[in-house]
């Protein structure tokens, strides 16, 4: 037992500083608009939906929702830190707009996680409970965000160009949905599992296109196209 909760605890470990990886995907972007004084055509959409996500899991993580999953909080709580920023620097350089859309998204979200943390509490007295709760309404939010890799996806094959699904983060997101599926079989959680299991064949999908799409890839004037794909690819990776 103590060798499998060491061995769970390196595998975490290992999950924090990949996903740490992915969280920071985003920051050129962040350092262009900063630079500019403009959002320009770059969207909130992606970090104010992983604001959701980390929510989510990091409440899932707590001892009183499932216990020993401290890594999970670690995972999700820098997240939750690093999207918020993002969202704070879009914030300050979107316009009247964009602003309103984000305020609304946030306030939503909020009273959301309010209301699941109430119920949770209130309604359910034990960890299996609200661990099958807080876990199933996980695993939704994962799937909803899958929403992005696909159309990343189906971009590829109908350009065959790769060009706006970047290899590095298609290795991350990999890399990330496997290391989480093995922390979620050392002891087993099916809602971690899940949400990785899907995200390590949405990764290896992404690999076999890079690989057939590669050499018909224009990869003149790159730069700005790569600094897109980064702001937008990070809501691809799975959660854990």
């Amino acid at each position: 037992m103590t060798d499998i909760k060491t061995a769970r605890t390196i595998v975490g470990a290992i999950g924090n500083v990949i996903a740490f990886g992915l969280y920071s995907a985003p920051i050129p972007t962040m350092v262009k608009i900063c630079k500019m004084k403009s959002v320009a055509e770059f969207k909130p959409d992606p970090y104010i939906a992983t604001v959701i996500n980390c929510m989510m899991w990091a409440f899932y993580g707590l001892p009183f929702v499932t216990p020993d999953n401290i890594l999970v909080i670690t995972n999700n709580g820098v997240g939750l830190a690093m999207e918020l920023v993002y969202v704070i620097i879009f914030f300050t350089f979107a316009t009247s707009p964009v602003r309103k859309k984000i305020t609304i998204a946030i306030v939503i979200e909020v009273l959301f996680m309010a209301v699941v943390v109430f119920c949770t509490l209130y309604f359910l007295h034990t960890t299996k409970q609200r661990s099958m709760l807080v876990g199933i309404l996980c695993i939704i939010f994962n799937v909803i965000m899958y929403a992005a890799p696909l159309t990343a996806m189906a971009q590829v094959i109908k350009t065959k160009s790769v060009k706006y699904m970047p290899f590095s983060l298609s290795l991350a997101n990999f890399m990330n949905g496997a290391i989480w599926i093995v922390y979620s079989c050392l002891k087993f959680d099916l809602y971690i599992l899940i949400p990785n299991v899907l995200g390590c064949l949405s990764g290896t999908i992404q690999l076999i296109l890079y690989a057939i799409y590669y050499k018909t890839t224009n990869w003149k004037d790159d730069d700005e196209d790569n600094e897109n794909s980064n702001s937008n690819a990070e809501i691809e990776h799975s959660q854990a």
